[in-house]
């Protein structure tokens, strides 16, 4: 009888904690879609793990990004425990898509924490310049971004911003010593592309780069 009511008691136990376990899994997904923030504090206080995925096994700092949940995303990036550098099914990891969303305090918070600033194939510069955020721009060429970093198929933060970003942003980028003269995979240079996108500002910009980079950088014979 005394063996009975342990094995009962035990089973009691277990089926409350893992309730309890379910329901804590269920806040922490829906505080993420939400962006409740005070939610994930105290659930992280009570020994919740940070980097718990979602039902499609995408980690909780991707999902508090990939949902538009800031404030969520920024208490998960500071954990000490939360994995900076996981990526999505497309490559792509937190400090990429802080880059694209152009989300200051949480990328410099990332870089903090160990983020990669470069990393093979498409980089946080490429996502930044994609949308012309100069800010960040910045930020990832103070914390050594390589400026000529090149995706899959031989393409530049450069050519990203001059195909689709605001002239400003390729002007920037030019300053700070991006090679106007590189060539992608698809035999296009950064001109050709901002030329495909009729970006007639970022164009000038790119030629009277052109030009005094073959000043700098003759042709030897």
């Amino acid at each position: 009888m005394r063996n009975c009511f342990k094995y009962f008691l035990y089973l009691y136990v277990f089926i409350g904690y893992s309730l309890s376990n379910a329901g804590s899994y269920d806040d922490f997904i829906s505080a993420l879609h939400f962006d409740k923030p005070e939610v994930i504090e105290k659930l992280l206080a009570r020994g919740f793990d940070p980097n718990t995925p979602n039902e499609k096994g995408i980690p909780g700092l991707l999902v508090a990004l990939q949902s538009e949940s800031p404030k969520s995303a920024l208490v998960l990036a500071k954990h000490p425990q939360t994995q900076v550098n996981v990526q999505n099914h497309l490559g792509e990891t937190p400090l990429m898509l802080a880059a694209i969303h152009n989300q200051l305090a949480l990328a410099k918070l990332l870089i903090d924490r160990g983020a990669d600033v470069n990393r093979a194939g498409w980089t946080p510069l490429h996502y930044a310049s994609t949308r012309g955020h100069r800010d960040m721009m910045r930020l990832l060429l103070d914390n050594d971004a390589y400026i000529d970093s090149e995706s899959a198929n031989g393409t530049t933060p450069l050519m990203m911003a001059a195909y689709s970003a605001p002239p400003l942003a390729v002007k920037l980028l030019l300053e700070e010593g991006a090679d106007p003269t590189l060539v992608n995979h698809g035999n296009a240079t950064a001109l050709d592309l901002a030329l495909r996108g009729d970006h007639q500002q970022s164009a000038f910009y790119i030629r009277a780069f052109i030009e005094s980079w073959y000043i700098q950088n003759p042709i030897k014979e």
